[in-house]
């Protein structure tokens, strides 16, 4: 899940590492290519590793060398907000991801379509 990849790459990104490896699932990779778009890492690839298939992420976006997160939509609790009620995160400095009918997406892209959905969590 998008959980454990948050807390990777907060953790790759204060040991300075340059890539991570994570296992490939649609819903990871949707994440991350958010992320990319918001520029929080530099590029977001699938790839075979043998048989299976992987995600490699490279770190070292453009806003900067650490990462902080707080997940807003639990397992035991899910949080659903419509367009109108999306703010910006950090004063416009981080970005928030929602899963909405049109797929996964930040806020930005969220408000400029006029979709809500399920507020998953808020980076910057």
């Amino acid at each position: 899940m998008y959980y454990d990849i948050l807390a990777q790459l907060k953790n790759a990104t204060l040991a300075r590492k340059e890539k991570i490896t994570v296992p490939f699932s649609k819903m990871d990779f949707a994440v991350l290519k958010s992320l990319e778009a918001g520029g929080f890492v530099k590029s977001v690839e699938k790839e075979a590793i043998g048989r299976k298939q992987a995600i490699a992420v490279r770190l070292g976006g453009k806003k900067g060398a650490s990462i902080d997160f707080k997940i807003v939509s639990k397992p035991s609790r899910h949080f659903y907000a419509d367009y109108r009620s999306l703010k910006n995160v950090m004063q416009g400095h981080g970005l928030a991801v929602l899963s909405t009918s049109k797929g996964i997406m930040t806020n930005r892209e969220a408000r400029k379509q006029k979709v809500g959905g399920e507020y998953l969590f808020e980076i910057w």
